[in-house]
C-alpha cells in the first residue's frame, strides 16, 4: 500500500496539488481546482506521486493532454492510462529563430550554399530543482551521414535565456558535384538535411539536463530568409516503454473554455438586450430566458447570465420575474421552490457567487473543529462499528448539529444584502401565490438559504473552499448527518406538523425527536424573518473586514543587500478588505502590515531583477515589497485580488518600474536615483468589484457563443412563433417546439429576431478578428483569456 497524491501542472509547471492519499492502491481524490490559465502552454499534465518521508516523491505516472485536445474530453468523464515519465519527453517552452541560406561561389568557379543560424532567445524553460535553470543550445546540421554541431554560451539562472548568437554551416547542392563524387552528393542532398535545436541545462558537477529539441528541415527556406518562433517538442525516443498498462489509470473530469473576447463596443447590442430582460412582459418572451431554454443544459447558461446580470446589478429584478412564471406552475405550497427551473438555478449560483465570505465566517471555524478533531457520530444501527455506542455517538451527533445550527442562525447580520433581497423578493412572491398558507412565505426562503446554501456547504466543504480538501471517508459520513439534521431543521414546519414519521431512515426519526422544542422553530423563523427583510443592518455588521485570499509566497527582505537565496523568506500572506500582511507562519501575528488604503500599485516584476519566476511588487508608501508566487496561477490571482482591492485608492501611480532598483539603479531605465517616477504606464482597467470578479464583456462573449451554438433551436423557435400567430387554434400534434414555453408568440417572435440578427453580426466581427489575426499574428503574441475547469 502506498501514499499518493496528484499534481496538476500546466507544462512543466505545477500549478495546484490534492491532498495526500494514504495506505491505498486506488486512492480517491474528490477535489475540484477551477483557474484562469494565465499563459500559453502546449500540455495540461497530472502527475501521480508516491508520497515519501525521507526520500524524493516519486513520480509513478502522468497523464499529459495537448492543448489542442482539451476540447474534445471537456464536459466528459474519463478514464486515462497512467503513461511512463521520461526525462527525455518532459519539455515545455520554445525558441526564437532565424534561418537563411545564402549562396556561395567557391575558389574553383562552383556554387554551393552557406547556412545562417540565428538562434535568438527562448521563452518559458522549465525550472530545474525549483530554480531557474542554467540553459545553452546545441545547434546541429543533420544529414544522413552528417552531424555538424556548435555550441552556444551557457547563460545563468534564467528561464527566459537571450543568446543571440549566429552560426555558420557550409551546404552544397548535388548539382555542383562531378560524378567522381556520387557518395557525397547523397550525403548533401539539401533534401535530406534538417537544422536541430537542442536545449539543456548546465548541470557543472552533474549530468545536463535535458530542455527540448526542435528540428527544421533545410528544404523549405528556398532562398528566403525564415523566422519564427518553434515549440520545443520531446526527443522522438522520449516516452515509450512496452510497460504502460502495469501503471494504472487516472479518472478525470476536465472543462475547459477558450473565449476570443473582442472589444466592448462589439457587445453593446446583445448586453443591452440581456439587462432588459426583466422588463419584458413577458418574461418567457425576454432574451435571458430564451437563452435557459434553447440550451440543452440549463447550467450552461445560468452561469454567465448571472454573473452578467449581477455585474450590472439587474439580478433582483430578473429572478423575480421568473421565479413568479415558475409558481404559476406549482400547485402545492409545500413545493415551493424545490426543482430544478430557471429561478431555482439563478438563486442557487447567485448564492454561491455573493454568500462566499459569508459561508466562511459562519460555517468555518466549526467546520474545522469537526474535520481536525473527529468524534464518532455514527447512528445508523448497520453502519456501527464494533465497540461503538450509539448513545455516545448521538450526543456528539447532537452536539455538532447544534453547534452548527446556532451559529447559522446568529448569522443574519454577515448575509450579504443582494442575498437579502432576493430572499425578500421570494418570500412576497410566494405569499401572493398562496394567500391562506401563514407558512409558505417562510417555506420559500428556507427552500434556499438552509437546503441549497448551508446544507450543501455542510456536506461538501471543499467546493465552497471552507476547508482545502475533501474530508475522509469518517468524517463524509459525520458531515451527511449533520447537513441532513439542518435541512430538517431549516425546513420550515418540519417539527411542528408531526413529519418525523416521514423520514426514510428510522434512526434519524429516534434522533430529532429530541428536537421537538418550540426554542427551534422560533430559532428558523426569526433568523428567515433577518434574512429575507431589507431593513439596513447594524453598522457592527459593516465593520467586519472581507477576508479575500490568504497563502504562502517568497518576499524579499526589506532593505537589505542582494545575498544569495537568505534574501528570499517563505512567509503566509494574508489579504482582507482593510489591510495586506504577513506572518511568520499561519495563525500568528502578523510582522508587516500595509493598510489597504496605502498601496499606490501591484504590479509584475521583471525575472531579470532577481532572476525569479512568477515575482510581483506592492508598491506603497516605503520600499516596493517583492514578492515570489509559487506559480504563474497563484501570481496572476494576487495580483488580480490586489488591484482589485485598491482600485479605489485616490493615490493609485500612473507609472511604475517593471524592474528593482539595485547596486546603485533601475535595471529597467537605468535612472541612478531610487524615487524617480516610473518608465512604464501602470496596469489599467482592473475589474470594478473587491468581491465578486466578473469581466462582463467576457460572459457576454460566452453568451454568444451559446446562442450561436443552438442557432438552429433558436431558428426553429422563430419559425414556431410565426406559425402560432398565423394559426391560433390548439397544437393538433408534438412539434420541435412543444417543450419551450410560447406565452406570447409576437413578442418572442420579435425578440429571437433580435438575437438572431445580434448573432449574424457577431459572427462577421469574429470571422474577420480571425482573418487579421492569422494574416498578421506571430506565435507567442499575446493570447486571448483562457480559463480551465479540472476536477
Amino acid at each position: 500500500m502506498r501514499d499518493f497524491f496528484c499534481t496538476i501542472n500546466l507544462d512543466q509547471e505545477e500549478v495546484f496539488r490534492t491532498q495526500v492519499v494514504e495506505k491505498s492502491l486506488s486512492p480517491y481524490f474528490g477535489e475540484e481546482f477551477y483557474f484562469e490559465i494565465p499563459r500559453t502552454f502546449q500540455w495540461l499534465s497530472f502527475y501521480i506521486y508516491d508520497k515519501s518521508v525521507l526520500q524524493k516523491d516519486l513520480r509513478i505516472g502522468k497523464v499529459s493532454i495537448k492543448k489542442e485536445d482539451l476540447c474534445s474530453y471537456t464536459g466528459k468523464e474519463n478514464w486515462f492510462m497512467l503513461q511512463p515519465v521520461d526525462s527525455n519527453s518532459e519539455v515545455q517552452g520554445k525558441v526564437h529563430l532565424e534561418l537563411k541560406l545564402n549562396e556561395l561561389i567557391t575558389d574553383n568557379g562552383s556554387v554551393c550554399q552557406q547556412l545562417v543560424v540565428h538562434i535568438k532567445e527562448c521563452h518559458g524553460l522549465p525550472l530545474i530543482n525549483g530554480q531557474n535553470c542554467d540553459p545553452y543550445a546545441t545547434v546541429s546540421l543533420v544529414g544522413p551521414s552528417r552531424n555538424d554541431q556548435k555550441k552556444t554560451k551557457v547563460k545563468k539562472k534564467t528561464s527566459n535565456p537571450q543568446f543571440n548568437e549566429t552560426f555558420y554551416f557550409e551546404v552544397t547542392r548535388s548539382s555542383s558535384y562531378t560524378k567522381k563524387s556520387q557518395f557525397q552528393v547523397e550525403e548533401e542532398d539539401i533534401e535530406k538535411l534538417e537544422v536541430r535545436v537542442d536545449l539543456w541545462n548546465n548541470g557543472n558537477l552533474v549530468q545536463d539536463v535535458f530542455l527540448g529539441e526542435i528540428k527544421v528541415p533545410v528544404k523549405v527556406l528556398r532562398h528566403d530568409s525564415f523566422q519564427a518562433w518553434y515549440l520545443l517538442q520531446p526527443r522522438e525516443n522520449g516516452n515509450k516503454s512496452s510497460k504502460t498498462d502495469d501503471l494504472g489509470s487516472l479518472r478525470l473530469n476536465i472543462c475547459y473554455t477558450e473565449d476570443c473576447v473582442l472589444p466592448s463596443e462589439y457587445y453593446t447590442s446583445l448586453r443591452n438586450l440581456l439587462l432588459k430582460s426583466s422588463d419584458v412582459q413577458p418574461i418567457s418572451a425576454s432574451a435571458a430566458y430564451i437563452l435557459s431554454e434553447v440550451c440543452r443544459d440549463k447550467y450552461d447558461a445560468v452561469l454567465p447570465l448571472v454573473r452578467l446580470l449581477l455585474h450590472h446589478h439587474k439580478l433582483v429584478p430578473f429572478v423575480a420575474a421568473v421565479a413568479e412564471l415558475d409558481l404559476k406552475d406549482t400547485q402545492e405550497a409545500n413545493t415551493v421552490f424545490r426543482g430544478n427551473s430557471l429561478a431555482t438555478r439563478c438563486v442557487d449560483e447567485m448564492m454561491k457567487i455573493v454568500g462566499k465570505h459569508y459561508l466562511k465566517v459562519t460555517l468555518k471555524p466549526v467546520i474545522d473543529e469537526i474535520c481536525e478533531s473527529p468524534k464518532p457520530c455514527e447512528i445508523d444501527p448497520i453502519k456501527l462499528r464494533e465497540g461503538d455506542n450509539v448513545e455516545i455517538n448521538m450526543e456528539n451527533l447532537r452536539y455538532y448539529v447544534d453547534k452548527v445550527f446556532r451559529e447559522i442562525v446568529r448569522s443574519s447580520i454577515s448575509c450579504p444584502t443582494l442575498m437579502c433581497d432576493v430572499f425578500y423578493s421570494l418570500r412576497h412572491l410566494a405569499a401572493k401565490r398562496f394567500p391562506n398558507d401563514p407558512h409558505v412565505q417562510y417555506s420559500a426562503v428556507s427552500s434556499f438559504v438552509f437546503l441549497r446554501f448551508f446544507a450543501v456547504a455542510v456536506v461538501s466543504p471543499h467546493t465552497f473552499h471552507l476547508r482545502p480538501h475533501h474530508p475522509d471517508a469518517q468524517t463524509s459520513r459525520t458531515l451527511t448527518l449533520i447537513s441532513k439534521a439542518i435541512q430538517t431543521l431549516g425546513s420550515w414546519g418540519s417539527l411542528t406538523k408531526s413529519k418525523l414519521s416521514s423520514f426514510k431512515e428510522t434512526f434519524m426519526c429516534e434522533f430529532f425527536k429530541t428536537f421537538q422544542e418550540e426554542k427551534f422553530t422560533e430559532s428558523v423563523k426569526k433568523f428567515l424573518d433577518d434574512v429575507s427583510s431589507t431593513e439596513s443592518k447594524e453598522p457592527s455588521g459593516l465593520s467586519e473586514p472581507v477576508h479575500l485570499k490568504e497563502g504562502e509566497m517568497y518576499k524579499r527582505a526589506q532593505g537589505r543587500t542582494r545575498i544569495g537565496k537568505k534574501n528570499f523568506k517563505k512567509r503566509w500572506f494574508c489579504l482582507t478588505s482593510r489591510e495586506f500582511t504577513y506572518h511568520k507562519q499561519q495563525d500568528k501575528e502578523p510582522i508587516f502590515t500595509i493598510p489597504i488604503k496605502n498601496i499606490l500599485a501591484v504590479e509584475k516584476l521583471d525575472e531579470s531583477s532577481f532572476n525569479k519566476k512568477n515575482m510581483f511588487q506592492v508598491l506603497h508608501g516605503e520600499k516596493p515589497l517583492y514578492i515570489q508566487a509559487n506559480n504563474c496561477v497563484e501570481a496572476s490571482e494576487w495580483i488580480e485580488a490586489l488591484c482589485r482591492v485598491t482600485r479605489c485608492n485616490q493615490k493609485r501611480l500612473s507609472f511604475y518600474h517593471p524592474s528593482a532598483f539595485l547596486n546603485g539603479n533601475w535595471l529597467c531605465c537605468k535612472a541612478t536615483i531610487e524615487n524617480t517616477m516610473g518608465c512604464a504606464r501602470c496596469t489599467a482597467d482592473v475589474p470594478a468589484d473587491t468581491q465578486i470578479e466578473i469581466d462582463g464583456d467576457r460572459e457576454t462573449e460566452r453568451i454568444y457563443s451559446l446562442f450561436n451554438i443552438n442557432m438552429f433551436k433558436l431558428q426553429k423557435l422563430e419559425e414556431a412563433c410565426g406559425s402560432i400567430a398565423v394559426y391560433q387554434g390548439p397544437r393538433k400534434e408534438p412539434d420541435d417546439y412543444s417543450n419551450f414555453t410560447i406565452e406570447d408568440s409576437v413578442a418572442t417572435f420579435h425578440t429571437l429576431k433580435q438575437i438572431i440578427d445580434i448573432v449574424e453580426k457577431l459572427n462577421e466581427s469574429h470571422e474577420k478578428y480571425q482573418k487579421k489575426r492569422s494574416s498578421s499574428a506571430k506565435y507567442g503574441s499575446e493570447e486571448n483569456p483562457i480559463v480551465g475547469k479540472v476536477s
